[in-house]
């Protein structure tokens, strides 16, 4: 029984930000067409009914940009009303959006209150920083509208992850960034390591290895400071290893081992395995014309996948090789001889690795030791209704 997980670009590349380390914009910059403009509604038709063609146990539709709230709230209306009709077998649908928070008001924030949405937010720690890379066209910087966005969100109780892209900037300010990310009350964090251009020299935002790895020690000190003193913070990073060593698959796909066909949709209806690599050469297809199950078996799908694979001398010697997996295959440019190289970060995350797993061991350990307390507990009144029924 097939789930699908889709991620949507419904107006490609457009935003209304200029921000300096915008991956999608040196995406873009290396296609044929760089905006595909807005996705016509034909498209969006297209794109609902074959997933609910191919899947039958459950499907996610993400929105992603440039800044998806530029296709307009009607846009998205129409998108979840398509939804309920094709939704023929009631099968568990979830929905999420990232978003700059710029357009964020009370009939959006309804909107995804009503629709249950999840709403990645981007926030890049304090104003300072954020307003940083984080600027308008104008050159005016953006934190404001972002903590009011955040707000609005959490006032009507949206589910609201924060977005924080680690720059060398950011990287250097760990503790006043967690500190004041959880000040205007956030308990949902992801720390996103800034992406390098495709082939071009990187700016002053590219973040070190050895910044990375000083700032994800510091991040896991004041994380496992108020996890062990409550109440619970998300840090997405630190979810997932604990899902590692719980023996759970990671839902991270950079953290899984390999890469996976993630579909992503753009806005012209074409079909890509990745959101970093949304590149002519990876284009699998279009939702015009090929169902879902047949874009997974393109050649540029196998072929995404099995590049994926290759490991490097030092991972296949290194001691955590079994929690990193050799990490996201876009920090691992530029190839050498068609292949990946090593992560970039490789030695942040040993330096990372040596000072916080055993903490992060006893986390687990406690986990572990709660759900089999909860499981014998319910075993408890489980028999004991059936001693009562008796």
């Amino acid at each position: 029984m097939p789930a699908l997980s889709i991620l949507i670009k419904p107006v490609s590349g457009l935003c209304n930000l200029e921000c300096s380390y915008c991956f999608y914009k040196d995406v873009t910059a290396h296609r044929e067409v760089a905006d595909y403009g807005r996705m016509k509604i034909e498209t969006m038709f297209e794109l609902i009914d074959r997933a609910f063609e191919y899947a039958d146990a459950s499907v996610s539709f993400a929105f992603q940009g440039g800044e998806p709230l530029l296709a307009g709230l009607a846009f998205y209306q129409m998108f979840v009303d398509r939804v309920r009709k094709m939704n023929k077998n009631q099968i568990p649908v979830q929905f999420a959006i990232q978003t700059n928070g710029m357009r964020i008001n009370t009939e959006w924030v309804t909107f995804f209150s009503e629709n249950r949405f999840l709403v990645g937010l981007s926030i890049d720690g304090t104003r300072t920083i954020h307003n940083m890379w984080r600027k308008t066209g104008l050159g005016q910087g953006s934190y404001t509208e972002a903590i009011d966005a955040f707000e609005q969100l959490t006032a009507q109780k949206v589910e609201t992850n924060i977005l924080c892209v680690v720059t060398e900037q950011l990287g250097r300010e760990p503790e006043s960034v967690y500190r004041h990310l959880r000040e205007i009350g956030a308990d949902f964090m992801q720390f996103i390591p800034c992406l390098n251009p495709l082939d071009a020299t990187a700016g002053a935002y590219a973040l070190s290895a050895e910044t990375y790895g000083a700032f994800l020690c510091k991040i896991f000190d004041l994380w496992y400071f108020d996890i062990t003193h409550g109440p619970w913070v998300s840090i997405r990073y630190f979810d997932n290893l604990l899902q590692i060593l719980l023996g759970y698959p990671p839902e991270s796909c950079d953290m899984a081992g390999r890469c996976s066909i993630n579909a992503v949709v753009e806005s012209d209806g074409s079909v890509y395995p990745c959101d970093f690599y949304v590149l002519d050469e990876w284009r699998m297809g279009s939702v015009a014309k090929d169902g879902f199950k047949s874009l997974a078996e393109t050649e540029q799908a196998v072929r995404f996948i099995g590049r994926s694979i290759h490991k490097s001398e030092g991972c296949k010697r290194c001691l955590y090789e079994k929690l990193c997996r050799t990490g996201c295959t876009r920090h691992k440019e530029p190839f050498d001889g068609g292949m990946p190289s090593a992560n970039r970060f490789c030695e942040a995350y040993r330096l990372f690795f040596g000072y916080a797993l055993p903490r992060l061991a006893s986390v687990a350990r406690q986990i572990q030791a709660i759900n089999a307390s909860r499981q014998s507990m319910d075993s408890i009144y489980s028999g004991e209704e059936r001693a009562s029924d008796e």
